[in-house]
């Protein structure tokens, strides 16, 4: 009995150093001074990033935790806490009650295009396109991507532009480009 509870001791510790060794070897970006694992979903990594906790906050009061853990893939770009602080006073607030949930949902699924796009298939759609690419966002509008110097921009049908801070933030369900501005629908 001993013999076997050593061998399931050892099996077990050998699992463990496994799972850290295979953490430890992942190509990871670090995003709001947290590191973001390729082999977690969208939601896994989000959570951790300190930039990120008015979209984390947003995306749980949507309802949308369960969509974005899915297999997708999914191309997520990502407003940072800063972008959504460049909103007018009150916004944020407004799309977190209760009574706008389908605005807030609209909102959060603008930032959303069904496929795992990386910044070198974003800057071929927009070389293929002469200058800017159009995607479709799972909530059914419109984001163009255009290309200034070597920096990726993401602008809705609204004029609001935004950067592309850190790209190719890689998931297993797809990839995040962190963006310095909220894109509305």
């Amino acid at each position: 009995m001993k013999t076997r509870n050593q061998m399931v001791q050892f099996v077990l510790a050998g699992l463990l150093f496994t799972g850290v060794a295979f953490a430890q070897n992942e190509k990871t970006v670090n995003v709001g001074g947290a590191p973001m694992y390729p082999s977690k979903n969208i939601v896994q990594n989000a959570v951790n990033s300190k930039d990120h906790t008015t979209l984390v906050a947003a995306v749980k009061a949507a309802g949308l935790v369960d969509v974005l853990q899915t297999a997708g893939p999914f191309t997520v770009f990502a407003p940072t806490n800063a972008a959504f602080d460049k909103l007018p006073a009150g916004t944020v607030e407004y799309l977190l009650k209760p009574e706008n949930l389908e605005k807030l949902q609209t909102v959060l699924k603008y930032h959303v295009v069904a496929g795992k796009f990386s910044a070198q298939d974003l800057m071929d759609m927009v070389k293929k396109g002469k200058g800017k690419a159009e995607l479709k966002t799972v909530a059914g509008g419109a984001l163009t991507v255009t290309q200034k110097g070597d920096k990726l921009m993401v602008s809705d049908s609204k004029g609001n532009v935004a950067t592309i801070t850190i790209s190719n933030v890689f998931q297993s369900n797809g990839v995040i480009h962190v963006v310095d501005t909220v894109v509305l629908p």
